[in-house]
């Protein structure tokens, strides 16, 4: 199968910037041009359990990852097929029954913790990113986001990062690190990364 289009998966801890690595390529290249997909559009469905369950599902293991339906929702992008990409509740933990209709684009990024983790999602990969940024910075932004964004307090987004985030990054997410093409430190702020990374997308088109 010849791909139709530059798979680019950008990976990193809770809080990296990411996703601002991810808006700020969709901004220089357009929406005609780039798609973004975020790993987090693949938790599994939770139907089946409670809600007191959900809660106790630990979302930042790989086992969260309904990943035999990202592999072939990839492939189909990458063949020129459109897809129908689950829509997450993060409220429910749980996908709603609606989806998001996706079309293939010349430029695919997948954004996500553990987007490196997976053998099978690098395989399909053209470029492969790290974002690295300092353990305490991480938690700050994320201690931020999910109070203001998510209506946590700061006990639970604590011990949420004490007993799963910060442990599942050591051991899932850093690891991952020594797969990438490009490693950008700081963040977003690293431009001079950003731009080293634009350069290899353009040349790959």
């Amino acid at each position: 199968m010849v791909n139709s289009s530059i798979l680019i998966g950008i990976a990193g801890g809770t809080g990296s910037g990411k996703t601002s690595i991810a808006n700020y390529l969709l901004k220089q290249f357009g929406n005609d041009e780039l798609i973004v997909i975020e790993q987090d559009s693949y938790y599994k469905d939770n139907s089946n359990l409670s809600m007191d369950e959900r809660n106790q599902q630990n979302f930042d293991h790989p086992e969260a990852i309904d990943i035999q339906l990202f592999n072939k929702q990839l492939e189909s992008l990458l063949d020129g097929k459109p897809v129908k990409i689950p829509i997450y509740d993060f409220s429910n933990h749980n996908r709603i029954e609606k989806f998001q209709l996706v079309k293939p684009t010349k430029i695919i990024i997948i954004e996500g913790i553990l987007t490196l983790h997976f053998e099978s999602l690098r395989k399909l990969m053209d470029i492969k990113v790290f974002v690295d940024v300092p353990d305490k910075i991480r938690f700050k932004r994320r201690l931020s986001r999910d109070i203001k964004k998510r209506g946590r307090t700061l006990m639970s987004v604590t011990n949420q990062y004490e007993n799963t985030v910060y442990p599942m990054y050591k051991q899932f997410v850093e690891p991952s690190k020594y797969f990438a093409d490009i490693i950008i430190t700081g963040g977003a702020e690293n431009k001079e990364a950003i731009d080293m990374l634009i350069n290899n997308i353009n040349i790959l088109l």
